[in-house]
């Protein structure tokens, strides 16, 4: 997935987080495809693929109770429908099952985004 035309809506919505990670989107491609187009720091829910168990529940909920973490993005511009185009695998659909629990979507452009931090 590329974000060569990434939504300028997105791109404004992580240039302004002033948490350590702007967002957070379901494997590193997708990550690095971020950064590179907003020059934030994206972190990779479940690794290079997407599958890795990192971070854990725990430590997910620990980053965001620190403030570390901006956004949550999920869906539309992650080439596909679903958490991250696809939806994250194993033990990362219960960071994003409790994401959408805890947080109110709202729609940026062509993603589903939570607010994770103040």
């Amino acid at each position: 997935v590329s974000y060569t035309h990434l939504d300028s809506e997105l791109a404004s919505l992580l240039k302004s987080s002033t948490a350590r990670w702007s967002g957070i989107v379901s494997g590193a491609s997708q990550a690095a495809s971020l950064e590179l187009a907003t020059g934030t720091n994206v972190i990779a829910l479940g690794g290079w693929n997407g599958g890795d168990p990192y971070p854990t529940l725990a430590q997910f909920q620990e980053m965001v109770a620190n403030g570390e973490i901006g956004y949550f993005i999920s869906g539309g511009g992650m080439g596909g429908g679903g958490m991250g185009g696809g939806g994250p695998r194993r033990g990362n659909s219960e960071v994003a099952t409790w994401v959408a629990a805890n947080f109110e979507a709202q729609t940026v452009g062509n993603s589903t985004v939570y607010k994770l931090s103040k």
